[in-house]
This record gives C-alpha cells, structure tokens and sequence, in this order.
C-alpha cells in the first residue's frame, strides 16, 4: 500500500486545477484539510467541497468538471466510471471501479477498522498524520491497530503527536473540571454528563477541589491520586449502569502543532469539533479551522456547541422513548431528533450489555426518512454486519443504504419504514 500510495501521489499531482470533494463528516473534513494542506505546500492549484452523499443526482453535478480527487467517497457507486479524470482516496467497500483509487480492502485491510479515509490521504501524500489521527477518532476506529497505528508511530517520529494512556473524557486540558465531567458523552457517563449539579456533588463526595484560589482547575491540573480517585468513581458508575468500562481509559492523543488551550490540541476534541461542523452544514469551516485559521475556528467553537447541545437533548429524548421491537431497538426521532446526529445518539444509548442492535430514524432534508444503526463489539462477534443489512433492507424500498459493521445507514421513501424495519428484521434473524 506504501508503494502504491506514491504512484497515486504522482497521479494527484499530474492534475492540473482538480475538484476535491469530501464527505461532509470527520473524517472526511480531516481528509480534505490533508489534501489542501499538501497542495498549498506544492503551490498547486485546487478548488475544494465537501457533500453529504455521493448518489447519482451528485454525480450528474460533477460530469462537467475534468479532474476530480474523491476522498472517502467514491468507492461504492459505479458511475464514477463515467466520469472524465478521477482519484478515489477512500476506506469503504469498493464496487468494481476502473478509476485510478487507493483503498486498504484492495490490500486485505479492514478499512471499518484499520484506516480511516484520512489516514490515506495522509499516506499518499506524507503528510499530517495528525489530522489522519483525529479523522479516524471520528470514524470510531479505536484502539488503533494496523495501518492506524503504524501513522501513530511515523506521527510520534515527526513530532505531530504525543501518545499517552489516561482518561478518555473530552476536555482534559481545556474544560473545568465540572464542565469537563457534567458535558462529556464520549463516553456518556449516567447520571453525571448533561448534569453540573451532579458533577459537582461527585468532586465533592471523592474530596477532589473543584478551584483553586478562585480559579476551575481542569483534569490536567489533578495530582496523580486525585486522578485515580476521579476514574475510579467515574468506573463505578460506568458498571451500576452497564455501560463500557473500558471507554472511560485508554490511549489519548495530543497535537503539538495546535495551543494547548485549543480544542484541537486533544484529538478526540478536534474529531468532534469537526463532526461538528460538517452535521451543521459547515464543511468548510471545519477544513479551515484544522488548517489553523482563526475566525474559522471560533465559528468552530460555536458550533460545537450547538451540537453538543443538540446531542444532549436527543439523548434525552431517545432514552426515554426506546423500544424492543424483537431482532432490535427501535428509537423513532422523527420531529424531535435533527437527522445529522441521529447515528451519534444511537451510538450513546447502545450499550455493552446489549445483545441486538438499535436502529434509529430521523426526517432527512430531502424529504425522506433518515436512518442510523449502531451495534456493538458482542454483536459483531456474532457476525453482525450494519452495512450490509442496510444496503439490502434500503435497495428493497427504493432507498440507498450501506456503512460498516458495526455503524451503517440508509436513506429510504418516508411512505415505506414500514417495510424497511420488517426486511432489516428478517436480515438481522439470518445470524
């Protein structure tokens, strides 16, 4: 793959003023940002966007321009043998494309798991592998392994990134401390995230100060045992509840390159942040903000806000209005859940303990129904594969579905969820 990565390059380079376009989410967004990044440092003309899906109506858009570099798209849709000069950097499953594209399925990697779209980028053309980094966190591969972790390695040698095992809440050096733990939902801590009051009372239960001389300290300004106190409280809760211990520690990524009182300092809060921003309908302000632009960070920052916001409310919602409809829960978020954070919400309400999936569906702007799946490690185990129970259960109702194992989607007619739940049961029932 290293090889070829570089015969890909050349090819990249050799276009002469080319259209790169992203998917709208994380990774994606951190795709995007590697590729400018690489041709602004060559001088390089380029023009740049990123959409949501790449379904034939998109495509039909595209057919006038010459040159176009697809990143974390383009693999799954055969018409873009029909397009004129094409590059696909991309991590799903490919259908027979004839275009020039690098993908790790063509070398016996997982690309669900092994490498995200942005950590190819960063390998074709050598350069940021931490935003390779923060593009996967966003696409749930974690622990790294394999190709992810061999970009850790060469990221750590170049000085792009700083490796360490801690507690894997958002906002270790940038949030007070009852911030840090009353507005954390990755992972999402019961009875504490989306609750201040609660965070508090925990700080002072476990005699841990929340100020110091009138000023919040944060989780990196904790002494070893107060740490060890905070996560071993925070564990316990974790278990009453059943939810993923092992989320709460583990490896954590800081970005030198980035102020250590930026939010893209920490990879998991720049994943975020740009999720963020391509949910709320701007891409581009997250391709800038990774690429150190000021104003388009503090429109970054904003809103991140409204998405956590958002999320806390449909955790709320969903939590409350679950239901076990046999081979899987159900969350129907239609009219009270906005569908660019329906796959997230599910992702929070699923838990450890669960032996089926949740299926949750949103109304999608284009008039149809919106729909997320979410599953666990257990059920993968068990063979479970999302992605292609929605791609069956959509293309019989006249929709588009597809994703990974454990994470997929669909886009179906909003007159046929009926239909579309019954075939995904009799999917789910053949495991």
């Amino acid at each position: 793959m290293l090889e070829y990565a570089e015969e890909m390059r050349k090819v990249a380079f050799s276009f002469k003023n080319p259209l790169i376009v992203s998917h709208y989410d994380c990774d994606g967004i951190a795709a995007r940002a590697i590729v400018e990044y690489a041709f602004r440092k060559e001088w390089k003309k380029y023009r740049a966007s990123s959409i949501k899906k790449l379904d034939d109506k998109a495509i039909e858009k595209l057919r006038k321009e010459n040159e176009i570099i697809f990143l974390d798209l383009g693999s799954g849709n055969e018409i873009v043998n029909e397009l004129k000069d094409v590059l696909i950097i991309d991590h799903h499953q490919p259908a027979r494309i004839e275009k020039p594209q690098i993908n790790p399925w063509m070398f016996g990697m997982d690309g669900g798991s092994e490498v995200s779209s942005s950590g190819v980028a960063s390998i074709v053309f050598g350069v940021r592998r931490d935003l390779a980094i923060v593009g996967a966190l966003g696409d749930m591969q974690y622990p790294f392994e394999s190709m992810n972790r061999y970009i850790v390695e060469n990221g750590k040698q170049m000085g792009e990134v700083e490796e360490e095992h801690d507690i894997t809440l958002y906002g270790r050096h940038s949030r007070p401390l009852h911030a840090f733990l009353a507005y954390s939902d990755e992972p999402y801590i019961p009875t504490v995230s989306y609750n201040e009051e609660n965070a508090i009372k925990l700080l002072d239960e476990i005699g841990i100060e929340a100020k110091n001389g009138g000023r919040w300290r944060t989780y990196s300004d904790l002494d070893p045992s107060e740490k060890k106190r905070l996560v071993s409280a925070l564990a316990g809760i974790m278990i009453e509840y059943e939810k993923d211990v092992g989320e709460l520690v583990g490896e954590v990524y800081s970005l030198p390159k980035y102020d250590k009182e930026s939010i893209m300092y920490d990879a998991r809060e720049f994943s975020t942040m740009l999720n963020a921003c391509g949910r709320h309908k701007a891409p581009d302000v997250g391709v800038e903000a990774a690429l150190e632009n000021k104003a388009a960070y503090e429109k970054a920052e904003k809103l991140l806000r409204m998405h956590k916001n958002a999320i806390r409310d449909g955790i709320v919602f969903a939590r409350d209005n679950i239901v076990n409809l046999g081979r899987f829960y159900f969350i129907d978020g239609r009219k009270k859940i906005y569908e660019g954070i329906i796959g997230i919400v599910c992702g929070m309400v699923m838990r450890v303990s669960y032996e089926i999936p949740i299926i949750g569906i949103s109304e999608s702007e284009e008039g149809g129904i919106k729909v997320s799946s979410r599953g666990n490690r257990k059920m993968l185990e068990k063979g479970l594969n999302l992605g292609g129970v929605m791609k069956v259960a959509a293309e019989e109702v006249g929709g588009i579905g597809g994703g990974h194992h454990l994470a997929a989607g669909a886009e179906i007619p909003k007159d046929r969820i009926n239909e579309f739940l019954l075939v995904v049961g009799e999917e789910l029932k053949k495991l």
